[in-house]
């Protein structure tokens, strides 16, 4: 599919060529742009038009900038995948690969695995938005999961004879061993924000069940069942580009129910009684949510807000740097410490498999395997 620009009352028209029966006939589309000083930007139109036809036709000329391309991609996969990873992939796409290739006009037929690698290659070294240096390899890979599946349809649809990114190189993903507060720590923090009864709410049930984030945020009170004391984790909040509400969890694993203990059940009946009263307060003004963990006009928690405002508190009170996921890792190592299996503690956090719970915290299991030692060596003597 070709186009031009044409000029009509001095504004740019992107005049797109469409065959049609083996019949060209042109489409005008108007940019809205004067023609003085926007030649650039009506070319981008152009050519975003173009794209656009092509991928609503099926027709994609083997000319065409890889750029363009991994647009096209990008509109294939929106209704085929889950809108939180969607929102992950055009959020990177246009932030990092789109402009980067853009910039350089390179097209689908010329990508090779020299021109991936210099791409994986310059963001390692100076990838970050915010001008701060690289990005880390575990961004990277997503990076390389992009490009791998865009080749990967291109190569399907016979635009490529082969998909150059299965020998691009990742540099070496760095692990970074859990961060873990000693008991002393955990009460120090506790008593530090027990004024604040929703956060401290918000801390206890994040650590005593170690939840995820997006688990602690999406708890809906027809998710508690005082009666039987019970909670399930059935509902989560994220953000990739906008704050998504799911009414699933990250995995089947992670969908599961705790016994309610006495101390949260009784902080929980406090804070629904606060909200009721806030509800009266504000009247009219209230946003109704169905979310545990609001402001005090209804309001849900942001993702954000959570991670920052625990990271000031624990400066404020002088406590050690750690995550706020990493009150999920101090469940674990609290279990593991306590004799508690991995098995144990890939149910508790919901791991979908016991080797993901063995790769991260394998190496705190060091109690019990020393109890089996000496086991065996009692045996054998």
């Amino acid at each position: 599919m070709t186009g031009s620009l044409q000029i009509k009352n001095n504004k740019y028209y992107a005049v797109i060529n469409l065959y049609i029966d083996g019949k060209r006939k042109q489409k005008w589309i108007c940019t809205d742009l004067d023609v003085k000083g926007n030649k650039t930007r009506a070319e981008k139109f152009l050519r975003e038009q173009i794209v656009a036809l092509e991928c609503k036709s099926g027709i994609v000329n083997s000319d065409i900038l890889f750029s363009d391309y991994v647009k096209i991609w990008l509109e294939q996969v929106k209704n085929s995948v889950d809108s939180i990873t969607f929102q992950g992939y055009e959020q990177l796409a246009n932030s990092h690969i789109i402009p980067y290739f853009e910039q350089k006009k390179t097209r689908l037929q010329d990508v090779k695995k020299e021109i991936l690698q210099a791409y994986i290659d310059e963001k390692s070294k100076s990838g970050r938005l915010d001008n701060k240096g690289g990005l880390s390899a575990k961004s990277l890979k997503l990076h390389r999961n992009i490009l791998n599946q865009t080749l990967k349809e291109a190569l399907k649809s016979g635009l490529i004879s082969v998909n150059p990114c299965q020998w691009v190189k990742l540099p070496q993903i760095q692990r970074r061993e859990p961060t873990f507060y000693t008991a002393e720590q955990i009460e120090k923090l506790l008593s530090a924000i027990i004024g604040d009864s929703t956060f401290y709410l918000l801390v206890k049930l994040t650590a005593t069940y170690g939840l995820r984030r997006s688990e602690v945020l999406g708890l809906m009170w027809n998710s508690i069942d005082f009666e039987n004391d019970t909670l399930q984790i059935a509902h989560t909040v994220v953000k990739v580009n906008s704050t998504v509400c799911k009414d699933k969890t990250k995995n089947a694993s992670s969908y599961r129910s705790f016994p309610l203990i006495d101390e949260i059940k009784q902080l929980l009946l406090a804070e629904r009684k606060k909200q009721t009263q806030n509800r009266k307060e504000f009247g009219k003004e209230y946003i109704q949510s169905p979310y545990v963990f609001v402001w005090d006009n209804g309001k849900p928690f942001a993702t954000e807000y959570v991670s920052q405002h625990f990271k000031r508190l624990l400066e404020w009170n002088n406590l050690p740097h750690i995550r706020f996921h990493d009150l999920r890792h101090n469940c674990a190592s609290i279990l593991l410490s306590r004799g508690f299996t991995l098995k144990d503690v890939q149910e508790w956090l919901g791991h979908s498999d016991i080797t993901l719970t063995a790769n991260i915290y394998g190496h705190l299991d060091i109690e019990r395997k020393k109890a089996i030692a000496d086991t065996m060596a009692n045996i054998l003597a």
